[in-house]
């Protein structure tokens, strides 16, 4: 694991958050971890000229 040298603070709604919060909680994971995963995820596709909200909308509910 990196060292992390830098933080990010954003506001959302408090249902939001909870929501998140539990999901990750549900499946053992730390919020912080799947927001990094995320990001990653999310700059390797912009890299790629692929729109990942395209493609989560595209995911059936």
């Amino acid at each position: 694991m990196s060292i992390k040298d830098s933080g990010m603070r954003i506001r959302v709604e408090k249902e939001l958050r909870d929501a998140f919060v539990t999901a990750c909680r549900e499946q053992d994971r730390v919020a912080a971890d799947v927001l990094r995963e995320f990001m990653r995820v999310f700059v390797d596709k912009q890299q790629g000229q692929v729109d990942l909200f395209v493609e989560v909308a595209r995911r059936p509910k």
